[in-house]
């Protein structure tokens, strides 16, 4: 309602001179009147006009003052009564007429004044309701907003509190491997110093040897010890500080060609069967750790079968993530529990009996799988069975069947070679061989001595190990070089952490223990001619 417009009151009152006077003063207080004679017409100009206050006379010729009040009250609560009589003035029909639902009550004949007075002050009640019941649409809006905006952060919340869970899970199980692949790779490393020196001498002497019987006991020893060279591998692989030999690995192929030594694995009482998708994705991955991962999860689930049962191992394409190809190893075991699942990837965590198992098989296929920008998943149920899936990285391209080279080792030509190694063992290997097939070797067992030496020797390559005691290798090299600036370089080391070596190597040589004379004999010839050693 705009300011200069009145307010519309409407009289019902049956008796016009009553209508009359009352419509009269009622103008005079400055109101617009409508006015009805009995109760169905006020009825209908309420719902016509919907007048703020109605004027309402109790005695009408149609329905009683009393019950229009009730209707109205029914269907327009918001509509004012002041209900008036000549007639009805006792105290029990004013009584009546406000149990009735009128707002107030006016004897008649009224002053005009006190019938201004009574409808202004109903008229403030009015407004003041009005604002009132604005005021509690506008909370409500509010909130219902507030309410939303609550649940919205609770949920936002909620989603936070599951990721640092799911953090937290993942930094927990990074500290585990961390922790267990400092050990792994310090032993690894010491371990591999001794493997160069049994792999090296046993690999001469199968070569060497003239009497059979001499031979195949070289020849087995020699299988031993690469097995040996092997399981070192798998440990600076499982600390992830060594860098696989990744490449794109055709899954399909990989399990065809372990299938026997698979099934040999399972032992009789277990049913080996594939599922393999027939244009599954080749993956990145390092053939012969992906090749070892997937022998511990056959020995896990025939373990979890003792009574026998089937391993299914399956590929297949991620159906949430294109950029990913399923590797499925699934038997028919006992099970696991969730509490079981949620501790089965901890270091030298098993369910096992003592002397069964070492906990670092799914360890090991967890690390690996990892470092090789995969993941891995458990499905299980107690006595349902469970499965191990490998979500691999889709390679780009196809592979190609690699070619090795076995060739003869490469003899030397008198050239000068300075071998620097703090193990006894494996630096007396690389002497005599080198010395055996054509090279002058000088040796020295640490940074210090190599370098007095070298202003004797003036050698034309130095074999040289990485990790020594006080200085290492590369300390000893860069000094080196500054008397000899082209002075050919090739390392060699044990040493677990590959990102350590490659910062402190460069793009310099590198032989990784431990190896065979044969890969020693070509390297040095590779490094020799990359160099062009300084003529003697």
């Amino acid at each position: 309602m705009s300011a200069g417009e009145k307010i519309v009151i409407l009289n019902v009152d049956d008796l016009e001179s009553q209508r009359y006077v009352k419509t009269r003063d009622l103008h005079a207080a400055g109101f617009a009147v409508i006015e009805a004679q009995t109760g169905a017409e006020a009825l209908r100009l309420i719902e016509q006009h919907r007048p703020p206050l109605v004027l309402l006379d109790v005695q009408l010729p149609d329905i009683s003052g009393f019950e229009v009040c009730a209707f109205i009250k029914t269907k327009w609560p918001e509509v004012m009564v002041l209900q008036t009589s000549a007639t009805f003035t006792a105290s029990e029909d004013r009584v009546s007429g406000l149990n009735a639902g009128a707002d107030s009550y006016l004897v008649q004949p009224a002053e005009p004044v006190e019938l201004a007075a009574a409808i202004n002050a109903l008229l403030r009640v009015r407004r003041s309701e009005d604002a009132l019941r604005a005021l509690n649409a506008t909370l409500d809006k509010q909130v219902q907003a507030r309410t939303e905006e609550l649940e919205q952060a609770n949920r936002k919340l909620r989603e936070e509190v599951v990721q640092r869970q799911k953090a937290e899970s993942q930094l927990l199980q990074s500290q585990k491997m961390e922790a267990v692949g400092q050990l792994t790779g310090g032993l690894a490393h010491d371990f591999n110093n001794l493997l160069t020196a049994v792999v090296g001498n046993l690999d001469l002497i199968r070569a060497r040897a003239t009497e059979p019987r001499i031979a195949r006991l070289a020849e087995n020893a020699f299988k031993a010890a690469e097995r040996g060279s092997k399981l070192t591998a798998q440990l600076l692989a499982f600390s992830r500080t060594q860098k696989l030999a990744t490449e794109s690995v055709d899954l399909n192929r990989l399990i065809m060609d372990g299938y026997e030594l698979l099934k040999q694995s399972l032992g009789a009482n277990i049913a080996m069967q594939t599922d393999l998708h027939p244009s599954a994705p080749c993956v990145v991955a390092d053939y012969n750790q992906l090749e070892v991962s997937l022998l511990n999860l056959a020995i896990n689930a025939r373990d979890a079968m003792p009574e026998g049962g089937i391993l299914t191992i399956t590929t297949a394409c991620d159906a949430t993530d294109d950029r990913k190809v399923v590797l499925s190893v699934t038997d028919t075991g006992t099970g696991m529990s969730p509490e079981v699942i949620a501790r089965a990837f901890d270091p030298f965590f098993t369910t096992k009996p003592p002397g069964k198992g070492t906990g670092l098989g799914l360890s090991q296929v967890y690390g690996l799988v990892r470092q090789m920008g995969g993941d891995v998943a458990i499905k299980s149920e107690i006595g349902k069975g469970t499965s191990i899936q490998l979500l691999l990285r889709r390679s780009n391209v196809s592979t190609e069947t690699a070619t090795e080279a076995q060739g003869a080792a490469e003899r030397g030509h008198a050239e000068r070679i300075l071998i620097v190694d703090d193990d006894h063992d494996v630096r007396g290997l690389m002497t005599d061989f080198l010395s055996d097939i054509g090279y002058v070797v000088h040796e020295a067992d640490h940074g210090a001595a190599a370098l007095a030496l070298q202003k004797t020797v003036n050698p034309q390559l130095m074999i040289i190990d990485f990790s020594m005691p006080g200085t290492n290798g590369a300390e000893v090299v860069k000094a080196a070089r500054a008397v000899q600036p082209s002075l050919p370089v090739l390392f060699v080391s044990g040493y677990a952490d590959s990102a350590a070596l490659e910062a402190a190597m460069g793009t310099a040589p590198f032989l990784r223990k431990p190896f065979r004379p044969a890969e020693l004999a070509s390297a040095v010839r590779t490094t020799l001619d990359a160099g062009g050693g300084s003529k003697p």
